[in-house]
């Protein structure tokens, strides 16, 4: 496509859908919908379409799909009871019989279908068994007659493609006469994914020329499109996802179908069979449970565009090659982007390794290298991938480890996930450390959700929340001496990261520490219902949105302000040498502990409107009580918090006016705090 035209271009996708899975086409509807996609192709099985309950389905689907986008059928795969070879991807004993198919469909659905696509790979055993017709005699007579009536029809036939591109074969569907009944042919590509960039892949200018060739010599006025391009994100790379997408876009086609818009449920079997390849089951824009990869966030947000400037953001700056950078994990998330700016402030250079893939953490980004420039370097990456370690890494004078799944309720939900993100990711960071033959420090960022409950701590109900019947435990907080208690999974895999980093110093002589951190709040939040609930509850206040409390709000917890946390971590590696090897508390102490109703009464004064608050039952794993006593830190390192909880609190909230909510609503007609 021109320029011009890929801007305005509507965005296309490719889905499959299940028979009788009503619940995924929903919400893949809505999700696709809200991402601008404005194209479909789907697909549409001559051999389903025998099976019992398949009438119904289509008939509920096909309106469906039809009313929400511009639908492009794909119709294939032989009833075995009709087939040469008993099997789906053998020839019909009579080849008009589905060009008869296709007829009936169109009678019955056709309003709902903008194109008509016939058949798909035809070099791919799985699709058409090309054994059984070598020179490919049987697809061309049925193509051309199903085509024919399809033309008849009023619809425009597109040529299905095969994959890998094969140019000689589609010069023998020009000389077979079938290029001359198409309106277009789909030309398909998965760099990177089944396409080696060393071997069968030369780009996309160069197979669409190819393609194009062909077509300009049997059959000019045909369209070029690509009907089915994708990526698999089964290595944790998004961000080349999103690149693949961005180039595929850009390529000379008259349109695109990105394959596709959800992974592959891992309970269900792919032609190959179930599980035969990773990659199959990981080329959704969304995983399996439907949860937003960054290529489908970003056209969310904003299309094409937004993914074109967030790969811009993130690709690979220049850096000086004497420096020794700070290396930041999670570099571009709310405590990353406050260390990382504490070090480019006095000009050092550092490293941020990030996968992206939190909602708002681009825009961190974005701050950083417009106010740092290529000081602020950026490798995106995954650290549940081994090798995700950046270049330049050997150099490091530091690494600070912050990158993580932070929600109690997300690893609940996902365990597995969590564990990968968490236990394996730190292993595999360890792993690159070590193997750069240095002593680089490493600080792991871990919370105090490795002591469990605490259950057994006796507590009293006062008019400041809970606290400690224990006087001397409600003067100090919790300390280090506690024992360890994971609960949850998220207690599990932040409780067995933080152990292997702390060995690490023991078995392989590595300097590292471990921050236990309460909870932080300060600029760069992007605050959730789950987690950075301070930010989330301002957010909410200054939107005047009702608030929910798991539980009756009394809970207490200590909250320190990202200014001072920054400090802890400076001061950690500061002593480094001391201090390797040892876990300690970082939060405000009991001079910054507060309950969630007192936090709230304090936002509702500075707002001067008290939030609507709503109550929900306590979630699993929640503390009824946690302060963190953290005169250990204090001792090692001279370090302890200046900024006390009500400044932090109101400065975050004149942060999140001016740069989250720049057009604050007026809430000031809702109940008045009394005095």
């Amino acid at each position: 496509m021109t320029d011009a035209a890929s801007q305005t271009a509507p965005l296309g996708f490719v889905e499959w859908f299940r028979m009788g899975d009503h619940a995924h086409a929903e919400t893949a509807i809505a999700m696709m919908r809200a991402a601008g996609v404005r194209r479909l192709r789907t697909q549409f099985s001559w051999a389903e379409y025998h099976m019992e309950g398949a009438e119904a389905w289509y008939d509920w689907l096909m309106p469906k799909l039809g009313d929400a986008f511009d639908l492009m059928p794909c119709f294939h795969y032989t009833p075995p009871s009709l087939s040469r070879t008993g099997r789906s991807s053998g020839a019909p004993h009579r080849l008009r019989d589905f060009a008869d198919f296709v007829d009936l469909i169109l009678t019955r659905h056709g309003r709902h279908f903008e194109a008509v696509e016939l058949w798909n790979e035809p070099n791919n055993l799985l699709d058409w068994d090309w054994r059984a017709d070598p020179d490919h005699c049987l697809y061309s007579d049925m193509m051309i007659d199903a085509a024919h009536w399809v033309r008849a029809r009023g619809f425009p036939v597109v040529l299905g493609g095969p994959s890998p591109f094969d140019p000689i074969w589609l010069d023998l569907m020009g000389q077979r006469g079938l290029l001359a009944l198409v309106d277009a042919v789909g030309v398909h590509g998965f760099p990177g994914t089944w396409d080696s960039e060393a071997g069968a892949w030369q780009g996309w200018e160069a197979q669409l020329a190819s393609a194009r060739d062909i077509l300009d010599r049997y059959n000019p006025k045909a369209g070029l499109w690509i009907t089915e391009a994708g990526y698999s994100t089964w290595a944790h790379d998004e961000m080349e996802q999103v690149r693949q997408y961005l180039a595929a876009h850009d390529a000379p086609a008259d349109r695109l179908y990105w394959y596709a818009w959800r992974d592959i449920a891992d309970e269900i079997a792919v032609q190959e069979g179930h599980w035969f390849d990773a990659r199959h089951y990981h080329m959704g824009a969304v995983d399996a449970a439907n949860r937003p990869k960054l290529l489908a966030r970003l056209l969310t947000e904003g299309g094409a565009a937004r993914a074109r400037h967030v790969a811009a953001l993130a690709a690979p700056s220049l850096r000086r090659t004497w420096a020794r950078p700070v290396v930041i994990t999670g570099g571009c998330g709310f405590i990353g982007t406050n260390l990382a700016e504490s070090f480019l402030a006095e000009g050092e250079e550092v490293l941020l390794l990030d996968n992206l893939c939190r909602p708002g953490v681009e825009q961190n980004l974005e701050w950083l290298r417009d106010t740092y420039g290529p000081r602020a370097a950026v490798h995106v990456a995954d650290i549940r991938h081994p090798r995700c370690a950046p270049a330049g890494l050997e150099e490091a004078r530091a690494v600070f480890h912050l990158a993580a799944q932070t929600a109690v309720t997300t690893s609940l939900a996902h365990p597995s996930g969590d564990f990968e993100v968490n236990a394996r990711g730190t292993v595999n960071l360890l792993e690159a450390v070590r193997a750069t033959g240095r002593r680089i420090p490493v600080i792991y960022a871990s919370t105090n959700k490795v002591y469990g409950d605490l259950e057994d701590v006796a507590l009293d109900h006062l008019a400041e929340g809970y606290l400690p019947a224990d006087p001397a435990l409600r003067a100090r907080g919790i300390g280090e001496d506690r024992p360890l208690d994971f609960h949850t999974p998220y207690g599990c895999s932040k409780g067995v990261a933080e152990q292997y980093v702390l060995d690490y110093a023991r078995s392989y002589g590595m300097q590292s520490a471990v921050l236990r951190m309460s909870c932080i709040y300060g600029p760069h939040q992007f605050g959730t219902e789950d987690q950075g609930w301070v930010a989330h509850f301002l957010l909410r206040a200054l939107a005047g949105a009702p608030i929910t409390l798991f539980g009756d709000g009394d809970q207490v917890r200590d909250i320190l302000h990202v200014s001072d946390a920054v400090a802890a971590y400076r001061a950690t590696l500061d002593r480094i040498d001391a201090i390797s090897g040892r876990a300690f508390n970082l939060g405000g102490g009991p001079e910054n502990a507060v309950s969630l109703n007192r936090l709230l009464a304090e936002i509702g004064r500075l707002q001067g409107v008290a939030p609507e608050i709503t109550h929900d039952r306590t979630r699993t794993g929640d503390q009824r009580y946690f302060v963190a006593d953290t005169r250990a830190l204090t001792e090692a390192t001279g370090w302890q918090p200046v900024t006390g909880w009500k400044d932090g609190v109101a400065s975050l909230r004149d942060w999140l006016a001016r740069h989250r909510l720049p057009q604050t609503p007026d809430i000031r007609t809702r109940r008045k705090v009394s005095a």
